[in-house]
C-alpha cells in the first residue's frame, strides 16, 4: 500500500512538471488580434474617462449656476418657499427650477442615447471588419 501511494505521488509530480513545461504563449494571428483589441479598449477607456470628466464638470457648473440664480431671485424678489401645508401645491421658483431641471435631464438623456447608439454602430463595424480580416488571413 505504501508503494502505491509513493507511485501515485511520483506520477502526479511528473504530470505537474510536464504540464507546466508545456505552457503556450499566444502568438501569430491571435496575438495580433489580442494586441489590436487591447489598444482599442485602452483608447475607448481614455475617451470615455475624458467625456465623463467633461460631463461632470459641466454638471457641477450648471448646478452651481442654477442654485446661485435661484438664490439671487429669492433675494431680489423676496419670494421664498412657504412652509408646507396639507393643501399647498409646489409652485413659484421651485416649480420653475424643477421644469428647467427636467428639460435639461431629458436633453442629457437624449444626447447620451445618441452617443451610445453611435458607439454601438462603431463597435459592430469594427467587429465585422476584424472578423473579416481574420478570415481572409486564415483562408487566403
Amino acid at each position: 500500500m505504501k508503494r502505491h501511494i509513493i507511485l501515485v505521488t511520483a506520477l502526479l509530480a511528473a504530470l505537474a512538471a510536464t504540464s507546466s513545461a508545456q505552457e503556450k504563449k499566444p502568438g501569430g494571428l491571435n496575438k495580433v488580434a489580442r494586441d489590436v483589441s487591447k489598444t482599442s479598449k485602452e483608447a475607448g477607456r481614455e475617451a470615455k474617462s475624458g467625456i465623463k470628466k467633461t460631463s461632470s464638470e459641466a454638471h457641477h457648473g450648471l448646478t452651481k449656476a442654477g442654485n446661485n440664480t435661484k438664490a439671487e431671485l429669492k433675494r431680489t424678489t423676496g419670494l421664498t418657499t412657504p412652509a408646507p401645508s396639507p393643501g399647498h401645491k409646489p409652485g413659484g421658483l421651485n416649480k420653475m427650477a424643477r421644469d428647467v431641471s427636467h428639460e435639461s435631464k431629458k436633453t442629457g438623456a437624449h444626447l447620451k442615447h445618441q452617443t451610445k447608439k453611435e458607439s454601438a454602430k462603431g463597435h459592430g463595424a469594427a467587429t465585422k471588419a476584424g472578423k473579416k480580416a481574420k478570415e481572409e488571413v486564415k483562408n487566403p
